[in-house]
C-alpha cells in the first residue's frame, strides 16, 4: 500500500486528487484558550494525513481533529514521502516548512512509505528518523511533539512495518515525545472504511482515525 502538500484550512469543501493540494478554506473566528490564542498544530506526514481518499479537505482526520480542539492547523504532508522515500523528489522539506511556523504542537505520523524502501535502505531509514525527531526537537524545544505509530491499512504486513515502528518508537522516546500507539492496526478487518480500489481510508475512514485520535490525544491532556 505504498502511495504515489497541503496548506492550513479549518473544513470547507475542496476537491482532492492524486498529489494535489488542498485548496486553502477560510478559518473560522478564533476562540481564545486560557493563554488567550489559538494553538497552532502541525502535522508530518503522508498520503494519509495529507488527505487523500477524502472527498474533501474538511474531511480529512487532520483537519476533523482541529476543528474539534480549535486548533490552528499547519499541514504540508506530502503523499508518497516517507522519512527516505521520496525526500529528494520536492523542493521543499517540510520539517523545514513545520519549523518555520513555530508551532505549539507536531503530530507526526511518518513512516509509511518507507517500507517500499527496506531492507535496502535499513540504516538510512533508520538514521533519518532520529534525525528528523531531533531536528524537531532541538530547533522548536517549546513544541509538544507527538509521535504517532505509522499508519497501514494493507492486508498483507511486511516485517518491515513492526520494524520502522520499533525505530519509530524508540526515537520518540529518545527525545521525550508522546507517543500514541496501535495506529498501524485502525483499519485492520475494516474494508468499508477504504476509498474504492485502494488502501487509503475514504471520509468514513478518515472520521474514524479522527475519533481514535482524539481519543489518544485525551488521554496525553489534549
Amino acid at each position: 500500500m505504498i502511495d504515489p502538500a497541503a496548506t492550513p484550512s479549518a473544513g470547507s469543501p475542496a476537491p482532492l486528487s492524486e498529489g494535489a493540494v488542498p485548496t486553502p478554506v477560510p478559518t473560522p473566528a478564533p476562540t481564545a484558550d486560557a493563554t488567550g490564542q489559538r494553538q497552532v498544530v502541525a502535522f508530518y506526514g503522508d498520503s494519509f494525513t495529507h488527505g487523500q481518499g477524502a472527498s474533501v479537505s474538511g474531511k480529512r482526520w487532520s483537519t476533523l481533529v482541529s476543528d474539534d480542539h480549535d486548533w490552528i492547523e499547519v499541514n504540508p504532508s506530502i503523499s508518497g514521502l516517507g522519512f527516505v522515500k521520496n525526500r529528494t523528489r520536492d523542493a521543499i522539506d517540510i520539517v523545514d516548512t513545520i519549523v518555520a511556523a513555530h508551532p505549539d504542537i507536531v503530530i507526526s505520523t511518518m513512516g509509511l512509505n518507507d517500507n517500499s524502501v527496506m531492507p535496502g535502505s535499513a540504516a538510512d531509514v533508520h538514521a533519518a528518523i532520529e534525525a528528523d525527531f531531533h531536528r524537531f526537537a532541538t530547533e522548536i524545544p517549546d513544541a509538544r511533539f507527538i509521535v504517532v505509530e505509522p499508519f497501514w491499512s494493507n492486508q498483507d504486513r511486511p516485517a518491515s512495518v513492526d520494524r520502522i515502528i520499533a525505530w519509530v518508537k524508540a526515537a520518540a522516546s529518545e527525545v521525550g515525545a508522546d507517543y500514541i500507539p496501535g495506529a498501524s492496526h485502525w483499519m485492520d478487518g475494516h474494508p468499508e472504511l477504504h476509498e474504492a480500489g485502494g488502501g487509503h481510508p475514504n471520509d468514513a475512514g478518515h472520521a474514524m482515525i479522527a475519533r481514535r485520535m482524539d481519543a489518544a490525544l485525551a488521554k496525553l491532556g489534549l
